[in-house]
């Protein structure tokens, strides 16, 4: 019988093989003797020690739960961005990764709206996403992280982000170092930018589409080929139930374009938040 509920772990060790022929990803695979970037894979006094020597900037990677038409998995969302974190944070360097929050908004549940109208989506409120995300940022803060990002790989709660990290930052401003960012450029890099890409090989702005289409399931088998149902992908049309584009030529080796420009826009927009909290702070310091 098939598997089909693959680990993390496969998933970034999948990953990390189809990343090796990039820009270096972040070296994909983590170093021999290096402590991982998951702080879930870290004990208390791991991550006491990689604080205390520096490494002072943590993503917050956020998925999502929903349907992704016949030929994607339903945590699809959840996947790639603790994948695309991983490769992020250790291309910055002195940075770890957060678990996933794979809960948040999808639409109204009853009467059932957008993806909530197919099995397996799950919903919360805004309220309670936001509660999720501010709680997750407040934690870190009191463990010594001075850079908190928030990196989401559905756009529905991009707006949501931002207004979180807006209201802890008036909340900290003058009395602590720490700074939270929503990294929308994470998002954005997986917009426009790789669907020019697409774009210049050929491929109509209908087949990129905008879920579960080409662009949507190529990201997808660049990460984790397990996350795509080839048969159904094969099968699938443009107005097959919960797909906008066509995802049948999607392939990893497309999705890896993808990859490429989502980690190192990614990379760049943090060192420059890093780089800017590090400026105010040092200018907010005393001199002797």
């Amino acid at each position: 019988m098939p598997d089909f509920a693959p680990s993390w772990r496969r998933s970034i060790a999948a990953f990390a093989l189809l990343a090796l022929p990039l820009v270096s990803m972040a070296s994909a695979a983590q170093p021999s003797g290096q402590p991982s970037v998951y702080l879930e894979e870290l004990t208390s006094p791991e991550l006491r020690a990689l604080v205390a020597s520096g490494t002072t900037t943590v993503l917050i990677p956020i998925g999502g739960t929903e349907q992704n038409g016949p030929h994607m998995v339903l945590g699809k969302h959840n996947v790639r961005v603790h994948a695309l974190a991983g490769a992020i944070a250790r291309q910055l360097g002195h940075a770890v990764v957060a678990p996933v929050i794979a809960y948040v908004p999808e639409g109204s549940i009853d009467p059932p709206a957008a993806h909530m109208r197919f099995s397996g989506t799950l919903s919360i409120s805004d309220q309670a996403f936001e509660a999720v995300l501010e709680g997750a940022a407040r934690s870190l803060k009191q463990h010594g992280f001075r850079h908190v990002v928030f990196l989401g790989d559905h756009g529905g709660y991009q707006r949501l982000e931002t207004r979180v990290a807006e209201r802890l930052n008036r909340q900290w401003a003058g009395h602590s170092p720490c700074r939270a960012h929503a990294l929308t450029a994470y998002y954005d890099a997986a917009q426009e930018p790789f669907a020019a890409d697409l774009e210049q090989r050929g491929f109509s702005k209908a087949q990129v589409g905008t879920h579960a289409g080409l662009a949507d399931t190529a990201l997808a088998l660049a990460v984790d080929p397990a996350l795509v149902r080839s048969g159904a992908q094969a099968s699938a049309t443009p107005d097959a139930a919960g797909v906008h584009g066509d995802p049948r030529p999607a392939t990893a080796a497309l999705g890896e374009l993808g990859v490429r420009r989502i980690v190192e826009t990614s990379v760049k927009a943090v060192r420059s938040m890093v780089a800017a909290d590090e400026r105010s702070s040092d200018l907010k310091t005393p001199r002797r």
